[in-house]
């Protein structure tokens, strides 16, 4: 269940300037783990009924032609756009994927090329009126695209041999480059440079397929960055009873072929590793018998599983299969033997199922295909590269649809919970793979953000975006929904009020369609939902206002009361410049009125315009001196500006006295100052 990898179990606006707002497939574009760009927070315009969509913003369900007719459009018109966007004479838009909203206004997502080599990082999205007037845009990477030359100076053998080694190193079986390295521009991080990107393939260490794909710089050989790019009739299923199947009649021989769903197929891989296996095919219309001992019934619960997951992105979202384009994928079962994971392959367009541990638990269950699946769509939406903060919210997306595929199925032998993989024991003890109200009772994940979290693995990063949906949907404390009793806290010890689950999983589907890109990190996320939450609803409603407080509830921003939900803030609002690659700069507050000390979860919300936000190292200083940091060098990536409440536990400072925030730009280029911070007593 991890995406372009398998899915492991071991894993304030600016008071007077405008600040830009910050299991993937394997065709994704890479870039840092911050999104940069513009994504406007939405109309003004008010809802015409208290919590009813404002009429006109959800988008349409699009047929497979009526899509073809729009990107055709969007094809003819690229060249234009380009020139209106201001890129230069060597830069080509790709149209990726498009969305029409009812009243007219258009998403087109693009990719990029210059001088016809592709661009990693350089994905935008373009919002269009009706009339045709760019509205908004949102950029992956807001660097000019000029890299000082296209003339490699290191050959590509050894960026291959980097490859390789790369892929040694993590104990790889078998690694072999499958093609040459490919001349690209890596725009992810920093100035746009000339680098080849290698491919490996092989088997990774537990026996996933090996799709490692490394950057090396083609001026000096230096490794740049590298990522994994594979995501982890009648039927009698193993976790979700006797159900009916979309199946094919050829002759006198029944076969697992979804004529309804885009000619989905689902395959016996028999124990193998590689090819399609064999199709599912029999003399009658019943498959598997409800246990793991039959090769049909794994099929059985993988087909179903995927028809779910087609049925409930076109009825609920609108969207026609996983690229929206009406075609189905395809599924495999039975991979390897004991292989305790499952994956989705951008390569085949397949999800892959193995039948963990002693072969007696297929990795078939409702959630787990539509975890798998979402990857898919994840890889032909917003593209969130599969490391750092994009990786966790890459992640967060396929569990945060599983789980609403799992609660739309309305199967009795597998209720809808916030649980991820509880069906399939992976654990061994009959325990969850994950917990949406409290990420942490996994042992790994995080209920909440903090400033390192983008270094940690994708699986437990992902958990403060599915606490955000589950505090998004539900709210906070004690609560028993289909027999599942839950109990969700928040970072700030204040309550959330849910909107349920089905407002929340538009605002999260329309987000990653029309405004995350392949950098989109948790402050950028928290951007795009607000953006969605206010073109749905109206930036006054009770839904725009619930997307801040769930936030809030897991460390990223502030609450829609503009502080920590109550209590006493101090606030400087003067700009103090930063200078480039030079000595630290300061901005106090003076804090009065207080008696004791402070709290353990003492509110720092800081506003930093900058172009470069991974050059800065941001602390804060207590009054004696002690130094907390809130954001390390080199973090971040390359987005622009800090937009952040950290949570910082300063119990052991005394209140009152000058608490100073201090900042430092550690390498040239890029400036930027402070725009205003705060800290809040709750």
């Amino acid at each position: 269940m991890r995406a372009s990898s398998s899915h492991r179990r071991t894993p304030h606006t600016p008071h007077r300037r405008a600040a830009a707002v910050a299991l993937v497939g394997v065709s994704a574009l890479i870039a840092a783990a911050v999104q940069a760009g513009a994504a406007t927070a939405a109309p003004e315009k008010a809802p015409s009924a208290a919590g009813k969509v404002i009429p006109g913003a959800e988008a349409v369900k699009l047929s497979p032609a009526q899509r073809a007719e729009l990107i055709r459009d969007a094809n003819a018109t690229k060249a234009d756009t380009a020139r209106e966007l201001g890129l230069g004479a060597k830069e080509k838009l790709v149209v990726r994927d498009v969305v029409k909203d009812g009243n007219g206004t258009v998403h087109t997502r693009y990719e990029r090329t210059y001088d016809g080599l592709p661009v990693l990082g350089g994905d935008l999205v373009v919002e269009t009126t009706k009339s045709g007037a760019t509205k908004d845009v949102v950029k992956a990477t807001r660097a000019a695209i000029k890299p000082a030359t296209t003339t490699a100076a290191v050959p590509a053998a050894k960026a291959e041999k980097q490859a390789l080694a790369a892929a040694k190193a993590e104990d790889a079986k078998s690694p072999d480059v499958n093609k040459a390295p490919r001349k690209v521009i890596w725009a992810a991080n920093g100035k746009p440079t000339l680098a080849y990107e290698t491919v490996v393939g092989g088997l990774q260490e537990d026996g996933t397929p090996n799709e490692l794909r490394v950057v090396t710089d083609a001026a000096t050989g230096a490794k740049l960055y590298e990522y994994q790019a594979i995501e982890t009739g009648t039927g009698n299923t193993m976790y979700s009873g006797t159900v009916t199947l979309g199946t094919t009649q050829s002759g006198s021989t029944y076969n697992l072929t979804d004529g309804a769903r885009g000619n989905h197929k689902t395959y016996n891989l028999n124990r193998g590793t590689s090819g399609t296996g064999t199709l599912f095919s029999g003399p009658d219309d019943v498959w598997g018998n409800g246990a793991a001992s039959n090769a049909e019934t794994a099929g059985a619960d993988a087909h179903y599983g995927a028809a779910l997951t087609w049925d409930y992105y076109k009825n609920v979202h609108g969207r026609s299969g996983i690229r929206g384009d009406g075609v189905g994928a395809y599924s495999r079962v039975h991979y390897g033997n004991n292989y305790v994971n499952a994956f989705w392959s951008d390569s085949c367009f397949c999800m892959t199922y193995g039948d963990g541990s002693g072969n007696a638990n297929p990795l078939t269950s409702i959630d787990v295909a539509g975890h798998e699946m979402t990857h898919g769509v994840t890889s032909n939406t917003a593209g969130l590269v599969y490391s750092g903060e994009s990786g966790g919210l890459n992640e967060a997306t396929s569990d945060i649809f599983g789980s609403t595929v799992e609660f739309y199925a309305n199967n009795s032998s597998d209720v809808g919970d916030y649980l991820i993989g509880e069906e399939i024991n992976i654990n061994g003890d009959g325990t969850p793979l994950r917990y949406m109200d409290k990420p942490s009772k996994d042992g790994a994940s995080k209920d909440a953000w903090y400033s390192g979290i983008g270094s940690i693995d994708v699986h437990y990063s992902s958990g403060p975006a599915n606490h955000f949906f589950y505090l998004l949907s539900e709210g906070s404390g004690t609560k028993t929904i289909n027999g599942v009793t839950y109990n969700s806290p928040t970072s700030d010890g204040l309550p959330v009020t849910g909107i349920g689950r089905d407002k929340a999983e538009k605002i999260w589907f329309r987000s990653l369609t029309t405004k995350f890109t392949s950098n989109t990190n948790y402050a950028a996320a928290r951007t795009g939902t607000l953006a969605a939450a206010g073109e749905l609803y109206g930036t006054t409603s009770t839904e725009y206002k619930a997307v801040q407080d769930a936030w809030a509830g897991v460390n990223v921003g502030t609450r829609s009361d503009g502080g920590g939900g109550g209590g006493t803030s101090f606030e400087n609002t003067a700009d103090v410049a930063i200078p480039d690659r030079g000595a630290a700069v300061t901005s106090p507050i003076t804090v009065s009125g207080r008696t004791g000390n402070a709290p353990s979860n003492l509110q720092v919300a800081v506003d930093i315009v900058h172009t470069y936000i991974g050059d800065l190292k941001v602390d804060l200083l207590a009054p004696d001196g002690t130094v907390y940091t809130l954001k390390a060098y080199g973090t971040g990536g390359s987005a622009d500006n800090i937009n952040t409440t950290y949570t910082v536990n300063a119990s052991s400072e005394v209140a009152n006295g000058v608490w100073t925030l201090r900042v430092q730009d550690n390498a040239a280029i890029d400036t930027g100052y402070i725009n205003s911070w705060k800290v809040t007593f709750p």
